[in-house]
């Protein structure tokens, strides 16, 4: 019986690695992967162990697991060594004692399998078929995005909200920065499942909010980094209190699908515009309190967003600028 292991950190994993596992998958009746994890780094382990399990859910013969250490007593780098490899290679020996396959990318490979006294494989060393690394993705992280895996994208997907009572310029906007930054729209599920906001019924509300979190989880595992949202939960909680004086109940995992790194409320000193489907104004200036209210209630920050058309799309750029600025060295880890 032929057993295998991996190993890397998967910081983050992306499509070369997950080349690299179908094809140790191929050479194997069993394969380990370990992901190492140092004390030293931000993202813990199980959730990077989550994102190899997204892309091989359906794999009997494959084990993930976690391989915490201490980077005083195991050195972190990438660097070909024979004496790293010899102090890696006898980790490796006390937690896999029976496999006999190594499989990498990488020239540390021999020294790791050699120490080990089992084969190894390299796979893909120049990086023809897969041509990106981690390093590569963390330093530029929107040119690489799509050598992500489906299950990391998540994490590093930066999402930005536009809220605000009816007639605030929410669409407009929304559509115009996603022009600007050309990345992925969420639009207003609302719009398509309630054409006219003064006939609709509670149970609107509830297929609204199930309909508009599937957009947005779909939306950041997709094909960009930034997401711009236009309109949340919060907003869809705020009618069915405001309409129906009850409170919307939504499942946790919609809630979470709705959290976003910035949140725009655009002012209603818009000019008003009855469109037919709309509150009447004055309506629509009471709704604009209940938003406000809902988001105070769950602690939603968010940057206010007045004046005329330009004035909005071009504060609201300014702090999308800033936004991406801190998150890109998030990202750099």
């Amino acid at each position: 019986m032929v057993k295998a292991f991996v190993f890397g950190k998967f910081l983050p994993f992306h499509t070369g690695h997950e080349a690299l596992i179908r094809f140790a998958l191929s050479k194997c009746d069993f394969l380990t992967v370990l992901v190492c994890c140092s004390d030293k780094e931000a993202i813990d382990g199980s959730l990077r162990k989550s994102w190899i399990e997204e892309s091989f859910a359906d794999h009997k013969i494959l084990d993930i697991r976690i391989m915490n250490y201490n980077e005083d007593e195991l050195p972190n780098t990438s660097v070909s060594s024979r004496e790293v490899s010899k102090v890696w290679s006898d980790q490796f020996k006390v937690l896999l004692p029976d496999y006999n396959l190594l499989i990498t990318s990488e020239p540390y490979g021999d020294y790791v399998a050699e120490f080990m006294g089992i084969k190894h494989i390299c796979f893909d060393r120049e990086r023809k078929m897969v041509p990106v690394s981690a390093t590569a993705i963390r330093n530029n992280t929107v040119a690489n995005w799509n050598f992500l895996s489906k299950g990391a994208k998540p994490f590093f997907c930066v999402k930005v909200v536009l809220l605000g009572t009816e007639s605030t310029g929410k669409s407009t906007i929304a559509n115009k920065l996603a022009q600007h930054y050309a990345c992925s729209i969420v639009a207003e599920t609302g719009r398509d499942l309630i054409p006219d906001s003064k006939t609709l019924v509670y149970d609107d509300l509830v297929l609204v909010a199930d309909e508009h979190a599937k957009r947005i989880t779909d939306a950041v595992a997709g094909d960009n980094l930034l997401v711009i949202i236009d309109t949340d939960v919060h907003i869809t909680k705020s009618y069915s209190r405001f309409i129906f004086n009850k409170e919307l109940k939504v499942d946790a995992d919609i809630m979470q699908a709705n959290q976003a790194h910035l949140y725009l409320y655009l002012n209603n000193d818009a000019t008003y515009f009855q469109d037919g489907t709309r509150l009447e104004a004055e309506a629509r200036d009471r709704l604009d309190l209940s938003h406000r209210k809902i988001l105070g209630e769950n602690n939603i920050r968010y940057v206010e967003i007045k004046g005329n058309w330009t004035e909005r799309f071009e504060k609201a750029c300014e702090c999308i600028d800033e936004l991406l600025s801190r998150e890109s060295k998030r990202i750099k880890l």
